[in-house]
C-alpha cells in the first residue's frame, strides 16, 4: 500500500460535509483512499463534493440530512453502512454557529447551538457505535478555539463546543476497550464564509492574521483534512481524549 493510500478499505462518514471544513476534511480522507459519505442539508453542494471525492480515485456519496435530527442522524449512518458494508471512521462536523454577545444571547440561540453541535454529535456516535465495535475505528469531533479562548460574541457556540470537548474524552474512556479512538480537533481554516468576511472586512483579517504566529490561515483540506487523516490513520493509534489545536499557534499567543 502506498503511503497516499493508507486509509484505503475503510469507510468515512462527514457530517456537514458539503462546503467549507467538512468539505476539506472529506477530500483528505478520499485522497488518502476512505470511501467517503458526506451529508448535510445542500444537496447541491453534497453532490459537488462527492464528484470531487470521485476525482481524487475513492468512492463518494451523499446523504441529505439535518444533525439536528436524531432519526435523520440514524439514517445518515444505515445509509453508510448499506452503501459501504460497514463504517470506520467518523466525522462530527455540522454545527449552526450563532454568533451574539452574551448578554443579547437567547434561550433559541443556545438550542439551535445545542442540537446541531453536540447533540448530534451524541446522536452520530451512538448510531456509529455498533458499527465502530466490529472494526475498531476513529471519531473525530469538531471543537473550537474560540471556546478555548472565549471568544467575544460566541457564547453559545462555546458552550456547545466545549459540551463536545466533554463528550469526547468520556466516550475516549469508555469506548476505548473496543478498539475505538475518540478525539476532537480545534480548526482554524479559510472557509469560503471567512473568505468573504474577510474581504468585506480586510481590517479584520490583518488582525486575525496577526494573532497567527504561522502567519497563515489554514487550509482546510491540506492543514485540517490531513490532521483528520492522521488522526484516523494507525500511525496515530495511541492518541485518544485529546484535542488537537489546529490553529497556527494562535490560543498558544493568548
Amino acid at each position: 500500500m502506498t503511503s497516499h493510500q493508507r486509509l484505503a478499505g475503510t469507510t468515512a462518514l462527514v457530517t456537514g460535509g458539503g462546503q467549507g471544513i467538512g468539505r476539506g476534511i472529506a477530500l483528505a480522507l478520499a485522497a488518502d483512499g476512505a470511501d467517503v459519505v458526506v451529508t448535510g442539508r445542500t444537496e447541491k453542494t453534497l453532490r459537488a463534493v462527492v464528484a470531487e471525492i470521485e476525482e481524487r480515485g475513492a468512492a463518494g456519496h451523499a446523504v441529505v440530512g439535518d444533525v439536528g435530527q436524531r432519526d435523520e442522524v440514524d439514517r445518515m449512518v444505515e445509509e453508510t453502512v448499506r452503501t459501504f458494508g460497514g463504517l470506520d471512521i467518523l466525522v462530527n462536523n455540522a454545527q449552526s454557529v450563532v454568533q451574539r454577545p452574551l448578554a443579547e444571547t437567547s434561550y433559541e440561540d443556545l438550542e439551535l447551538s445545542y442540537r446541531s453541535g453536540p447533540l448530534g454529535t451524541f446522536h452520530a456516535m451512538r448510531a456509529a457505535l455498533p458499527y465502530l465495535k466490529r472494526r475498531g475505528g476513529s471519531i473525530v469531533n469538531l471543537a473550537s478555539s474560540a471556546a478555548l479562548i472565549g471568544q467575544e460574541g460566541f457564547a453559545s457556540y462555546a458552550m456547545a463546543k466545549e459540551a463536545i470537548r466533554g463528550l469526547t474524552r468520556v466516550a475516549a474512556r469508555e469506548w476505548g476497550p473496543y478498539g475505538i479512538r475518540v478525539n476532537a480537533i480545534c480548526p482554524v481554516s479559510l472557509s469560503p464564509g471567512a473568505a468573504a468576511y474577510f474581504e468585506a472586512h480586510p481590517e479584520k483579517h490583518a488582525e486575525v492574521l496577526s494573532e497567527i504566529p504561522l502567519g497563515r490561515l489554514g487550509d482546510a483540506e491540506q492543514d485540517i483534512g490531513r490532521a483528520v487523516v492522521a488522526l484516523a490513520d494507525d500511525g496515530m493509534r495511541y492518541l485518544t481524549g485529546a484535542t488537537l489545536v489546529l490553529e497556527g499557534g494562535r490560543t498558544i499567543v493568548h
